[in-house]
Formats: C-alpha cells, sequence, structure tokens
C-alpha cells in the first residue's frame, strides 16, 4: 500500500471510533435525563437533550478555527492527538455527572478541546493524489458519519446489558484506542521550516482572505444547511421510537437500531458516490443528494411501525453518503495549498453551528409542531438548500459536470 492509503485507512478507522464514541449516548440520553438525571416531562426532556446534545457544537464553533490555524502551522497530525487524548478524558468525566447542568458543561468543554475528524480529513486531503481526491474524502467521511450512525447502536446495546454510566467509559477507552492508532500508524509529510518562514496572519485576515474565493462562502453555507436538517430530530428520535414500538425493555436497542441502519447504507454509500464523484464532478453528486435526501425525510413523519421507518432511514443513509464528502473535496479544490486546514477549520465551524442549532430548534419545536412536522422541516429544508446549492455554486464558478 501507498502512504496515501495506509493514512486512509488508519484514518477512517479513527474517525470511526471518535464518531462512535461521540454518539453512542444518543439513544439514550432522553431515557437518561428522565431516569438518572430525575428531568420530568416530555417537553423538558426534549429542551435538556436538545441542549446537551449541540452544546458540544456551541464551544466548537468558536475554536475550530483555531485548530485549523495551529495545524497549518505545526501540523495535521499534533492536532489529531491533541483532540483525541484530551477528548478520552472527558469522555470518562461525564460518567460521573449527577445532574443535566454538569453534563452540559462537560460537553462543552469536549467541544472546546475537539477537531480530530477535520485534522483527519486534512491530512488525507494533503497525502492524497489529486485524481483520487473525491474517492479518498468520501471513504475518510464514510469512516466519521458511519460511526455517528452506529454509534447509537452500539449505545443501545449496551444501555440494555450494562446500564447507562458505563458507556461514558467504554467511550473514552474508544477515543483512547483510535489516538493510540494514530499516534502510532498515521506519517505526515509536513514541512515545519516553510510554515515557519510563512507570514503569520490573525484569523480574521485569513477568514477574508478565504471569503473572497467565491466558491469557499457558498460550501461553508451548504455545510450548515446540511447539518441544520440532519441534526433537528436526531435526539428526539428515541421519543418517536418509543411512540412507534410502545414501551419495552429493549427500546434502547430498537432506537439505535433505526440510527444504525443510516450508517450501514452510508458506509457502503460514501465511497461509492466519491468516486462517481472523480468522474462525473462533486457539484452534480452534491445537488442530487441534497435533493434525495430532502424527499426521503418527508415519509418519516408518517411512517406507521419501526419497520418502515427503518426502511427509509436505510434510503437517506444512501443520500447522506454524497453530501459532506463532496463538499470537502469542493472546499479542498479550491483552497491554497498554505490555507487547506484553516479551511477546513472553518468549514468545521459552520458544520458545529449546524450541529448546535439544529438540535435546539428540533427540541423547540417539538412542543408546538410535534417531532412528525420536525421531519418534515428537515426535508422541506433540504429540498431548498439543493436548490440554492445550485445557483449558489453556479454563480461561483463551479461546472456542473466538474469538481
Amino acid at each position: 500500500m501507498q502512504r496515501w492509503q495506509i493514512n486512509l485507512a488508519v484514518l477512517w478507522l479513527g474517525c470511526f471510533f471518535v464518531s462512535a464514541g461521540m454518539t453512542m449516548i444518543t439513544p439514550f440520553l432522553s431515557l437518561y435525563l428522565q431516569e438518572d438525571l430525575g428531568v420530568v416531562g416530555e417537553h423538558n426532556i426534549a429542551v435538556w437533550a436538545g441542549f446537551i446534545f449541540a452544546s458540544n457544537f456551541v464551544t466548537s464553533f468558536f475554536f475550530q478555527p483555531l485548530w485549523g490555524k495551529l495545524s497549518d502551522r505545526y501540523g495535521r497530525k499534533m492536532m489529531l492527538l491533541r483532540s483525541g487524548f484530551g477528548m478520552s478524558v472527558v469522555m470518562v468525566l461525564m460518567g460521573f455527572a449527577n445532574a443535566p447542568w454538569q453534563l452540559l458543561l462537560l460537553r462543552m468543554a469536549n467541544g472546546v478541546i475537539s477537531g480530530y475528524i477535520p485534522a483527519a480529513v486534512s491530512l488525507v486531503s494533503a497525502s492524497t493524489p489529486k485524481e483520487r481526491l473525491g474517492f479518498s474524502m468520501g471513504t475518510v467521511q464514510s469512516g466519521g458519519i458511519a460511526g455517528t450512525i452506529l454509534g447509537p447502536l452500539l449505545g443501545g446495546l449496551l444501555a440494555d446489558a450494562v446500564g447507562f454510566r458505563p458507556i461514558f467509559y467504554i467511550t473514552g477507552g474508544l477515543l483512547f484506542l483510535a489516538s493510540t492508532l494514530s499516534w502510532l500508524m498515521v506519517k505526515e509529510t509536513f514541512d515545519k521550516e516553510a510554515a515557519a518562514a510563512a507570514p503569520k496572519t490573525s484569523m480574521a485576515d485569513n477568514l477574508k482572505k478565504l471569503m473572497r474565493i467565491p466558491q469557499l462562502p457558498a460550501l461553508f453555507s451548504i455545510t450548515f444547511l446540511i447539518q441544520f436538517a440532519m441534526l433537528s430530530p436526531m435526539a428526539l428520535i428515541p421519543l418517536f421510537v418509543s411512540r412507534l414500538h410502545g414501551t419495552s425493555e429493549d427500546l434502547a436497542f430498537w432506537s439505535g437500531f433505526v440510527g444504525a441502519v443510516t450508517g450501514m447504507s452510508n458506509m457502503v454509500a460514501a465511497p461509492l458516490l466519491g468516486k462517481l464523484s472523480d468522474k462525473i464532478g462533486s457539484f452534480r453528486i452534491l445537488v442530487i443528494c441534497l435533493l434525495g435526501a430532502g424527499i426521503i425525510f418527508i415519509p418519516q413523519a408518517i411512517a406507521g411501525s419501526v419497520p418502515e421507518l427503518l426502511a427509509y432511514r436505510f434510503v437517506l443513509g444512501i443520500f447522506i453518503g454524497g453530501l459532506t464528502p463532496t463538499v470537502n473535496a469542493l472546499i479542498r479544490r479550491h483552497t491554497p495549498d498554505g490555507n487547506v486546514s484553516q479551511a477546513f477549520g472553518f468549514n468545521s465551524s459552520s458544520l458545529a453551528l449546524g450541529n448546535m442549532i439544529g438540535p435546539i430548534t428540533g427540541g423547540a419545536l417539538a412542543g408546538p409542531i410535534g417531532i412528525e412536522g420536525i421531519f418534515i422541516v428537515s426535508g422541506v429544508s433540504l429540498m431548498a438548500t439543493s436548490i440554492w446549492a445550485y445557483s449558489s455554486l453556479k454563480r461561483a464558478g463551479v461546472t456542473v459536470g466538474g469538481g
């Protein structure tokens, strides 16, 4: 295997472990708040779950550009290790929380030191031949997204088997393992002397420079809109599954499975769609997948059983596989070499903003419009984003069939 292939394989596994570890709490978070932390009332649980789920992304939004800047100066691998080992410690501490506000503060601390996946994406993009960039972006991103979606399945299984608190300790162990593998096996070609000799500019100046590249503001905005639509119903899916399935001992498992089935299809689709984008253009794949994901959200609102919901979520995962990887590939193609990590840092802030506002909005709207209404809002948002992405990127000079 060539060096870029070894890096890709190890970082795929690392992104999977990190994302799975971060989302293992999803299927039991609302149940944990109710049974262990004393929150009562469906609406109160939904609001707390939304804020706790989103709090990680509040601080991440502000700190990702800083880590991106330091990555361009000191190397991407260093950022991998800083983030991975730091998050493993914070995750273990979450297992000792005794009140919702404590869990909230620890999730915020986790957001401050997060950044493993953006650093991994940047490292892969820097070491991959340009003709294989779409495939590599799809592959490494499939690890992160598959972990994000399969994590709830693992969390649901473990919640039924060992209870809630031990999952935080297991998650910390997974993050430590991912960081150790990255430390031992990932190699980076990084010219420290050239980086040190480069002009020192502020993050504000770097942002202004990047925003003058017409494709990048549109891509950052698309990242936000994707995450907003995808994350709005995420924390409420366990309550929706509970309504369809009824109260039973295996409720946590079914909540996790509903999330996991999306990851199963995504894990297969993302590399294939990435490879296809190398042939027909990332732009075309992005617009088609945005439209398809939006359409398949709508019938989830009227699902009458868990198997029916599972089928819709499986198809959704196929379309998700073409979203973030194609955005990352387009960002890499339109960003100067010396600012790649910084660009991914700002894009991660856009992603974090969507991750932050989406669950909060979903929790706030759960009362007035119901969980079903949130599925419809997400679907309409993605369909509108597909139209906006087509027009805005065309105006920015991205060709339909090109990168």
